[in-house]
């Protein structure tokens, strides 16, 4: 009997998670900000699409035509109901990357898109994917790419080998991939408290075998426990791209361009000497020691002039997708946290503040008379979006288009959220991609779009919901037993969303 998951792992499903990195429309942003040409995404494709979260979402908030393929049919059978659902343009599949890659409907495409599953398939689906981009990307096409990465993941690499071959050799196989994964964390934390020398020469070991107990066991199936699992080096990774004839354009992680939070004076420094873009990239990695990048490639970059690139720049629209941050914002990069410059951040944050779409040209207008240029205004652009609080905006024409199919996606998801807390997000037609919105935040909107007008009444409505199916609230680590304590805290939840999250939801038109 052929074995048709190849050793990975099949009989959990992947998390529902939301990958902004695979919306093409952050491409523009990074490439314009290493001055290169970036292509229209009018065909793009996305390969080991998990639930299929992250290519609807896509789909139903763009014009682009998308495909994509996982190998698991349950799903793949969950993301094409919710394709079935937006109908959007989208075509789904459950084929193994060897028969999807050869399939005679496919077209060429601007894009492709692979989180994470590069460093859990064999070597053997690596070159198919990598024929697959040879031959299906477009010149000037770009592909996304992230993988788990050394230097990074080489002082944990044997004990996360000994994890899954704990989970092979000693769990039992009746006992279920779960029970397996938490036997096998079991089994690491006992070997760690023999003190061997191993953890006395890797103490990260230990910190990290901490934060696994605490993640999810379908997340922690995926990431650790499948028969392949290569992290690799960059320069090996552009090795294997090499006959793919693409080029390494940048991080596809804004927070990487900016070397203040993540490289000391002295890095910065001596990265500077270095003469060769890649071999930097390579000795980058170890000084911030890196264990997953996310990277843009471009078959055929092209140089944009001094001149194109701070006009396409300027002409760049953002919005603000969250409520405006306070002035004590933190970002963290590889150095640790760092607190952003006030005189910079209060101004720029006070100008979109009202959740309209502005060009980069007119927050540099509104801040002329405060000493703040162009490149500071490029900085802080970056790490906001980073950072989840500014998103790039589609033109109106595509808004326009794909306002339809993120309303009936979203009010589906909306309807899910009732039972479940599976999805939290919803696609936003402004910015071509998802916007967390949590689980009681969903149902808030239902029953604002029931005619429900008052805070209150979307929390009389949740509760009843979540009490008819025997669930409580938990606050602060504590279930809140009785009604009357469910409702005071579903009350505060309605009017701090009523004042924080709807205004951002409103102009992003998911309401």
């Amino acid at each position: 009997m052929t074995d048709w998951t190849a050793g990975y792992v099949a009989d959990i499903d992947y998390t529902f998670g939301y990958y902004a990195e695979l919306n093409p429309l952050r491409v523009k942003l990074a490439f314009l900000n290493k001055g290169l040409v970036f292509p229209e995404a009018g065909t793009a494709c996305e390969l080991g699409f998990g639930q299929g979260l992250s290519a609807n979402l896509h789909a139903a908030a763009s014009i682009t035509q998308w495909y994509g393929t996982d190998f698991n049919p349950a799903q793949a059978g969950f993301a094409q109901e919710l394709a079935n659902v937006c109908a959007a343009n989208i075509k789904l599949y459950d084929d193994a990357f060897s028969d999807f890659a050869h399939r005679s409907d496919l077209p060429d495409f601007d894009y492709i898109g692979l989180h994470g599953i590069w460093s859990w398939i064999s070597d053997d689906n690596r070159s198919v994917i990598v024929d697959f981009i040879r031959r299906k990307l477009k010149v000037g096409g770009v592909l996304y790419i992230s993988y788990n990465t050394l230097p990074g993941w080489a002082a944990f690499a044997p004990m996360r080998h000994l994890m899954t071959e704990h989970a092979e050799v000693i769990g039992s196989e009746g006992r279920g991939t779960v029970s397996r994964i938490d036997d096998a964390i079991e089994f690491a934390d006992k070997l760690i408290a023999t003190n061997p020398l191993f953890a006395r020469s890797n103490p990260v070991v230990s910190d990290r075998l901490k934060k696994l107990r605490e993640q999810n066991r379908h997340y922690l199936a995926h990431e650790y426990f499948n028969r392949d699992w290569h992290p690799m080096h960059f320069a090996t990774m552009a090795d294997c791209l090499e006959t793919a004839k693409v080029s390494y354009a940048c991080s596809a992680n804004y927070l990487d361009s900016i070397d203040a939070v993540n490289l000391s004076a002295e890095q910065q420094a001596f990265l500077k000497e270095i003469p060769d873009d890649m071999f930097r990239e390579s000795v980058r990695d170890f000084m911030v020691n890196q264990q997953f990048r996310r990277d843009y490639w471009v078959k055929g970059p092209r140089r944009l002039s001094a001149l194109d690139k701070i006009e396409l720049i300027r002409a760049q629209r953002v919005i603000l997708v969250t409520h405006r941050p306070d002035v004590s914002l933190k970002v963290k990069g590889a150095i640790g946290e760092a607190t952003l410059t006030e005189s910079v951040y209060c101004p720029y944050l006070d100008f979109v503040a009202d959740h309209k779409p502005k060009t980069i040209a007119q927050i540099e207008k509104s801040l002329s008379d405060k000493d703040i240029n162009l490149a500071k205004i490029i900085e802080a652009t970056l790490i906001l979006s980073a950072s989840g609080h500014l998103a790039s905006v589609q033109e109106d024409h595509v808004i326009e288009r794909a306002k339809k199919h993120t309303d009936k996606l979203n009010a589906h998801i909306c309807s899910l959220a009732r039972g479940n807390n599976d999805i939290i997000y919803l696609a936003s037609p402004v910015t071509g991609g998802g916007v967390q919105v949590l689980r009681f935040h969903q149902v808030f909107l239902l029953a604002l779009g029931r005619g429900y007008k008052q805070p209150s009444e979307w929390a009389e409505m949740t509760w009843e919901i979540v009490s008819a199916q025997g669930q409580r609230l938990i606050k602060e680590g504590k279930t809140l037993e009785t009604t009357e304590e469910n409702l005071v805290e579903l009350n505060e939840q309605a009017q701090q969303f009523a004042k924080k999250q709807l205004p951002a939801l409103k102009a992003l038109q998911i309401v």
